[in-house]
């Protein structure tokens, strides 16, 4: 799973200060989740950005559930 998104999801400092985003687009994986968050269906994304292909798509949410997997949250009262 790891090489399928790794042939989608790059990382570049010259390219959104080093955000994960879509290989050869300016599309950040953030953004994508942003747009889910607000509404929006994965098949109105791909019809706004024809750049992104389904595959792409799924491998920004992909990329996304992994990242959350080992996320630490800690509990400290103030």
């Amino acid at each position: 799973m790891l090489a399928v998104m790794a042939d989608w999801i790059t990382c570049d400092p010259e390219l959104l200060g080093g955000k994960p985003c879509v290989r050869g687009t300016r599309l950040s994986v953030e953004f994508l989740l942003e747009l889910v968050a607000g509404g929006a269906a994965p098949k109105d994304i791909l019809a706004a950005y024809p750049q992104l292909s389904a595959e792409a798509l799924a491998a920004a949410f992909r990329y996304a559930a992994e990242s959350m997997k080992n996320e630490v949250v800690w509990d400290i009262p103030a």
